[in-house]
């Protein structure tokens, strides 16, 4: 489906942030969590695109994007026994969900070496000795090359500022989480990374790596809250290009917000300075990035990806019935 004249016709008109009333809110970089005086929680996914640590922009109908396709592969992790927090999804940008408390890491699989953030697998093989996490990769390794086996890749969660690549021995020194959650976080993070990497297969994708949230219910339960292999939290290839791609030493034809930081950086901005790369996001940059996302739930899902035209008014309906329901 042609999206283009769409996406430009969207531009203004994207959902960014959201004032509506709740007993308790709170702002991530792409989500608004609203908490109900009934106990409800609902997450409205914004537009919003952050990269390298910094908010920079919306990009037209990536909420929605993220939103069901989070969903579709939520309903799949019942085929393989890990428990989430999705309940319903009321309107394309919005989740019903359970309430929990985060557990303060994120646990990153890796199945390539790749990347341009500061806590990239290939900026930790260039920078800081092949070592990652406490672990020492491969020598003689080349860029977006796969390695022997996953790597486990924790990295802190911070409220401002970077996250940090941070070891399962230090996660525990520091009483972060205790071991047993932790072990069981990284078992349901393989799990899911294998399983999810068999369905891309299926589907002519490769999953290169992704990101992992998880938090506990009031009764102590592990289980997985805010994305799950999304464009935002994960890393695609196309996979009948990609071997062709290493051997020309070119970069991989992706499917994920890799691409957006990819425009930035070739646009000038340094990984390494402290400017901030907002300036670098043109408006075209923002319609090829909406393409990308819609290319990847069709290619994903094999559904046909619908852009609807949303406003806060109507987000701010649905909640309203969210916040007035019985529970």
């Amino acid at each position: 489906m042609p999206w283009q004249s769409i996406i430009e016709g969207a531009l203004a008109h994207t959902i960014d942030r959201l004032h509506f009333p709740a007993a308790a809110r709170f702002s991530g970089k792409v989500r608004e969590n609203f908490i109900f005086d009934n106990g409800a929680m609902a997450i409205v996914v914004t537009d919003r695109v952050s990269v390298f640590d910094y908010g920079i922009g919306t990009i037209p109908f990536k909420g929605q994007v993220l939103n069901r396709l989070a969903a579709w592969w939520f309903d799949k992790l019942h085929e393989i026994q890990v428990p989430h927090h999705l309940i319903a999804t009321p309107h394309p940008n919005v989740s019903l969900v359970k309430r929990t408390t985060p557990i303060p890491i994120e646990v990153i699989v890796r199945a390539y070496l790749t990347g341009t953030t500061t806590t990239s697998s290939w900026y930790a093989y260039q920078n800081h000795g092949r070592r990652i996490c406490g672990i020492e990769m491969p020598a003689s390794m080349k860029k977006n090359e796969k390695f022997p086996s996953l790597l486990v890749t924790p990295t802190t969660k911070a409220v401002v500022g970077h996250d940090a690549n941070i070891s399962r021995a230090d996660i525990l020194a520091e009483g972060l989480v205790s071991e047993d959650i932790y072990d069981l976080a990284e078992t349901y993070a393989l799990r899911m990374f294998k399983h999810a990497s068999a369905v891309a297969a299926e589907r002519g994708l490769v999953l290169v790596d992704t990101k992992y949230e998880l938090g506990l219910t009031d009764d102590g339960q592990l289980i997985v809250i805010d994305e799950v292999h999304t464009p935002d939290s994960s890393r695609y290839w196309k996979a009948d290009s990609y071997q062709s791609r290493l051997s020309a030493g070119q970069e991989p034809d992706n499917l994920d917000k890799e691409f957006v930081r990819r425009m930035i950086v070739d646009a000038g901005y340094d990984v390494d300075s402290t400017e901030e790369p907002r300036t670098y996001f043109t408006d075209a940059m923002r319609v090829a990035a909406a393409e990308k996302y819609g290319l990847l739930f069709e290619a994903m899902t094999a559904e046909a990806f619908e852009p609807r035209l949303s406003d806060a008014g109507s987000i701010e309906h649905v909640l309203a019935d969210v916040a007035r329901a019985p529970r």
